[in-house]
């Protein structure tokens, strides 16, 4: 690549070191010399720096560390270049998190420099239009712990992915980031790796590598447990996964955990259904009442949440007053309900699948399907002030 490709161009080496063959790799660009010993200015660059050169080897790794992560959070990044051999993990993974960037291993040459240089510096040009958004999205949040919304998100998604047609697929998105347990339920690998991920970068060709299949017709879409996820992983990068995702599948089936995140707002206002699972026990009620209350508070030109009651007994849809007493504490009808079948959910588990899959006779599998003609047929209507009791 000749010097005249990069006229005009403005960069910044970081390390003296690296500025002779800067210079001579890309010619008539704006350079920019600084030192290595001193990191803390990368978070204040202007906003028409194109691209970084850092001589990795001068600088301190863990302030490097924390610089990437800076210009990480900005919202157009310049393209950054580390040249250095041996590079900790740490900062590599720093240096996964920007839009553009490559690392140099020396010996290198000028035109090493100027063909790398070249190719970050292309990224920077505008990328197609993506296609439109079209994907149908079901949330699926419990209202208490341990009262089974895992196990409906599951049937959701499985029973959705017998109805798409072929060559169409169904996407279950597991955001419990910290203790997420789809992957377990269906004796999968997790393999989404948002942390690790920038935003920008996340595409279809990303999110495919992400995805573990799940039989014919469900994709899977959730990460290894870490404790510190939720601190980790952006709302952006959420937020354009579920984008991406929305482009590829027919549908989505999330599992949201109940504690709100960042982006807990973000996901339900992009949902056309919201499941708030409880179980007939009082405090499991109340906080779905609460919830529900919530959502539609700080959501109230979105669709009304449904409440789905699960681990029913056979006899609470009947004339015993079980339903009435559960209503009277929710304050509003529920929406639907999901017969207890323990053996059958136990089994599944400890097998690794859906129920659909091992106990296609349960009722719980008999209960699912109602709800999704229902959810598919008669779609929720805006929020109303809940009926006092």
């Amino acid at each position: 690549m000749s010097a005249p490709d990069f006229a005009g161009r403005h960069v910044l080496v970081v390390g003296q070191r690296l500025a002779p063959v800067a210079h001579e790799a890309l010619g008539q660009a704006h350079f920019e010399i600084a030192a290595a010993d001193r990191l803390d200015f990368l978070g204040a660059l202007h906003a028409g720096m194109e691209l970084v050169l850092i001589d990795a080897e001068a600088a301190d790794p863990h302030a490097l560390v924390g610089a990437l992560n800076g210009l990480a959070l900005k919202p157009k990044p310049p393209a950054v270049m580390l040249a250095g051999a041996h590079l900790p993990a740490a900062l590599v993974r720093a240096l996964m998190k920007l839009p553009r960037s490559d690392v140099l291993e020396p010996p290198f040459t000028s035109v090493d420099l100027a063909q790398a240089a070249a190719g970050l510096l292309a990224g920077a040009e505008p990328r197609a239009a993506a296609p439109p958004v079209n994907a149908r999205c079901w949330t699926v949040i419990g209202s208490v712990g341990g009262c089974g919304a895992t196990t409906i998100a599951v049937e959701l998604a499985t029973a959705l992915s017998t109805r798409v047609g072929q060559g169409r697929r169904v996407a279950l998105a597991d955001l419990n980031l910290v203790d997420g347990a789809a992957a377990a339920y269906l004796g999968s690998t997790p393999m989404m790796m948002l942390a690790d991920a920038a935003a920008e970068r996340l595409d279809a060709a990303m999110l495919g590598a992400f995805s573990m299949k799940i039989g014919e017709g469900l994709d899977l879409l959730a990460g290894p447990r870490d404790p510190k996820a939720f601190g980790r992983v952006s709302a952006t990068a959420v937020c354009r996964m579920l984008e991406v995702a929305a482009q590829v599948y027919e549908w989505i089936v999330i599992d949201l955990p109940r504690h709100q995140q960042p982006w807990t707002l973000d996901v339900l206002s992009g949902s056309d259904e919201v499941l708030v699972v409880s179980e007939l026990t009082v405090p499991a009620l109340l906080a779905a009442r609460a919830l529900a209350a919530e959502i539609e508070a700080e959501l109230p030109d979105r669709p009304a949440p449904r409440i789905i009651l699960n681990r029913l007994a056979s006899r609470v849809f009947g004339p015993a007053p079980s339903l009435a007493e559960a209503e009277k504490a929710l304050q509003r009808k529920a929406d639907g309900g999901i017969t207890s079948d323990w053996e059958a959910a136990a089994a599944s588990v400890n097998l690794g699948g859906s129920i659909t899959h091992h106990r296609p006779r349960s009722k719980i599998v008999r209960d699912v399907a109602v709800l999704v003609d229902r959810l598919t047929t008669q779609p929720a209507q805006a929020a109303a002030p809940a009926r006092r009791a």
